[in-house]
């Protein structure tokens, strides 16, 4: 058993580099979740009556332009981008009903702050000719997530490799309509005035929808120190619009415009690969290498697909770091991303094809990376055999 220990210490390390909040680079707007990121819950470790809170720190910044997975290099060089800045703190808390089974509840806390010249005066140097560039943004909490985790096997006697499924539920705590400032050149003089309507859907609070998430993971030991892991995450969002205005219609209105009149509530998925090592596990300190791909479908799962939606995803390397000492534990880790796709829309598809005779396919802006800290304190109840390993 003493052999077998180091396994188990590692498979805590995957856990918490797995707890990361889902939230896409981007325009591609995935509600911030913990838990999102593949994982049933960040408590599937807990030994029976053991309670576990931790919160979940993640930043990025997104600026690249992809229409399809084309970058748009000349938005960067005539300074004409959307710049996404991204902060969310998610806390979470976790219960130990058993050993193979564990409930979660996760609220985060989101700050947006967006940029951008076409959203106001426009991009063109006739309509803005000094460039100004002005700010929307959104602050609040996000939508809450409740979550349940079952290993299959008994995880004290298949300590080598395992499979957990999960089920959750989303709820629409967050603003799905967020309302901000937009200038507008006066048609008088010139002058600058103000509107108020709804924030780009990138930066809403909430997508106005009760979602329902399925979850798969796994683990097999590899040699000493070292495991394969995978993990998968589909929320299915049936609910096919929210009542936030992306467009008024008017009588002269196109069938795009009626498509794309309100937000779309649409799915969004997750996918992992990778391998994590116990450098030091008498020191609690492990690392990880993994591919991740993460997006938003252009069709949903269930229901209709129309409204204003950005589909895509973006697939990433993923390094983390993670340490464990007696009750409390820390990890970090940076995607980076290797590949965007800035996907066709229903409303895209129903554009046909643009002047040139090129398939219409929307932009979207994605970031280079993402940051995620995370810190858990587990106190109560009974210890898995992994917690002896930290002392």
């Amino acid at each position: 058993m003493q052999k077998q220990l180091p396994i188990l210490f590692f498979f805590g390390f995957v856990l918490l580099l797995f707890s990361q909040q889902l939230s896409a680079q981007g325009c591609v707007a995935i509600r911030p979740m913990s838990g999102c990121a593949g994982t049933a819950s960040n408590s599937i470790l807990l030994g029976k009556g053991q309670w576990q809170v931790g919160a979940n720190y993640r930043f990025y910044q997104s600026f690249r332009h992809f229409k399809s997975d084309t970058e748009q290099k000349e938005r960067l060089e005539k300074h004409t981008e959307v710049i996404n800045d991204a902060h969310s703190i998610d806390l979470g808390i976790s219960y130990g009903i058993s050993n193979r089974l564990s409930v979660s509840a996760n609220l985060p806390f989101i700050y947006y702050d967006r940029s951008s010249l076409y959203e106001h005066y426009g991009n063109s140097t006739t309509a803005n000719p000094e460039q100004k560039r002005f700010h929307t943004g959104a602050q609040g909490i996000g939508d809450a997530r409740l979550s349940a985790s079952y290993w299959i096997f008994n995880p004290e006697k298949h300590i080598n490799h395992n499979l957990a499924v999960g089920l959750g539920v989303k709820l629409p705590t967050g603003d799905a309509n967020v309302q901000d400032e937009f200038h507008r050149r006066k048609a008088t003089d010139g002058g600058d005035s103000t509107i108020v309507k709804a924030a780009d859907q990138s930066i809403q609070l909430g997508d106005g929808g009760v979602g329902i998430s399925l979850e798969l993971q796994g683990f097999t030991s590899l040699f000493k120190n070292a495991s394969l892991y995978f993990n998968g995450f589909y929320m299915s969002n049936p609910k096919e619009t929210n009542n936030t205005v992306n467009r008024i219609i008017t009588a002269n209105s196109t069938e795009i415009d009626k498509i794309t009149e309100f937000h779309s509530v649409a799915d969004q998925f997750v996918a992992r690969v990778g391998m994590n090592y116990v450098v030091l596990p008498s020191k609690g300190l492990a690392v990880g290498l993994g591919l991740r791909a993460e997006g938003v479908p252009a069709k949903d799962l269930v229901g209709g697909s129309n409204g204003f939606r950005r589909p895509g995803f973006i697939v990433s390397a993923e390094p983390g770091v993670a340490f464990q000492r007696g009750k409390f534990a820390f990890s970090v880790n940076v995607p980076y991303a290797l590949y965007r796709k800035r996907t066709r829309s229903v409303a895209d598809i129903a554009g046909g094809n643009d002047a040139n005779g090129i398939p219409r396919n929307g932009d979207a802006a994605f970031a280079d990376y993402s940051v995620n800290v995370g810190l858990v304190y587990r106190f109560g109840g009974q210890k898995h055999m992994m917690d002896e390993t930290s002392k």
